[in-house]
């Protein structure tokens, strides 16, 4: 089992820079590559990311820099923080820097727009690795409170056992416990699916509906990110663990989900302009893979009635309103 040392963390936004803040203080070097060299400058300086976690003090073995050739060189294991439907452009350019043998860890929670690829396929095809040499980090992980060491609990799912375990005892501290699984398809479902969970559930949030209507969504919602992952080939005991159940409830339940939060905008009535500019220009990753896994869905025969719904009030006009009527006037069926 190779031992993880050293690692590169590529993408310095919220989540990149607070695994980044868990591997440093799990006692490994850590080099976190940001686009912009001021973030990298005020990360070396002054050890905080002042536009992703202003509050957070880093540890002072994270470094930054925004040169990709340095933050690749002699590491272990490479960490690909950067958003779902960016990581294949952003790859493309690394591929040439890699280390080889170097572990490739995905952060990314999606499913890639036209390919209708999960993220650990757009990793295996672009860097042209095996796919045991990929893994994915999954389960109820908001940035924010991992970056102010709260404690919490992920997954990270490789086909290589090993693999696994050599990251699990890098990213291991007081407040991140991590468990291993070998269900890599598994976990990036669940991770991907959520996403749009919780945009549905935000929005009836934001129609005022209260926990009844909220616990209704998670565990319905739950059960088609099940019937999907299961018609994939994922294990169906994943999506009752950290990556399925686990991420599902943070991201439908805190206000520090943004997939949340951008639904609650909906359900208020506002469009998704007007929801976009609110959250500084960025779109809901949620919003995006909402039409990716409807048609991986079509594509398998799976029925997928919420994120199908959360489809149509993104990229057809549907209000919040009318789709919580569809949902609660289906016809009847067994549980």
């Amino acid at each position: 089992m190779n031992d993880v040392r050293r690692v590169a963390v590529l993408g310095a936004g919220s989540w990149g820079t607070a695994f980044a803040k868990v591997v440093a203080d799990a006692g490994r070097e850590v080099v976190l590559w940001a686009r912009r060299p001021e973030v990298a400058e005020s990360i070396n300086l002054r050890h905080v990311n002042a536009d992703y976690l202003p509050a957070v003090e880093l540890p002072g073995l994270l470094t930054a820099t925004s040169d990709a050739v340095a933050a690749l060189d002699g590491v272990d294991a490479v960490v690909l923080a950067v958003p779902s439907q960016t990581l294949r452009a952003n790859l493309a350019g690394w591929r040439g820097l890699l280390p080889p043998g170097a572990t490739l860890v995905s952060l990314a929670k999606g499913v890639e727009l036209g390919t209708l690829k999960r993220m650990s396929e757009v990793v295996i095809e672009v860097a042209g690795v095996d796919p045991s040499q990929v893994a994915v980090v999954s389960g109820p992980n908001l940035a924010r409170e991992i970056a102010a060491a709260e404690p919490t609990a992920t997954v990270i799912a490789c086909a290589d056992h090993d693999r696994a375990v050599a990251l699990q005892l890098a990213c291991t501290t007081g407040y991140f416990r991590s468990y291993t699984n070998t269900d890599v398809v598994g976990c990036e479902v669940g991770g991907a699916g959520k996403n749009v969970i919780a945009l549905a559930t935000g929005m009836a949030a934001g129609m005022g509906f209260g926990d009844n209507t909220r616990a209704s969504l998670i565990t319905r919602g739950l059960a088609e990110i099940a019937r999907l992952g299961a018609a994939l080939g994922a294990d169906p005991m994943t999506f009752a663990g950290l990556a399925g159940l686990g991420d599902l409830v943070a991201t439908c339940s805190s206000p520090l989900s943004r997939n949340r939060t951008f639904g609650e905008r909906l359900g208020r009535g506002e469009t998704l302009a007007q929801a976009e500019e609110a959250n500084h220009g960025q779109v809901a990753e949620g919003v995006k893979s909402c039409t990716s896994i409807c048609e991986l869905g079509a594509r398998h025969g799976v029925e997928l009635p919420i994120a199908d719904a959360v489809r149509r009030v993104c990229h057809e006009g549907l209000s919040a309103a009318e789709m919580g009527k569809e949902l609660i006037s289906r016809a009847p069926r067994p549980e």
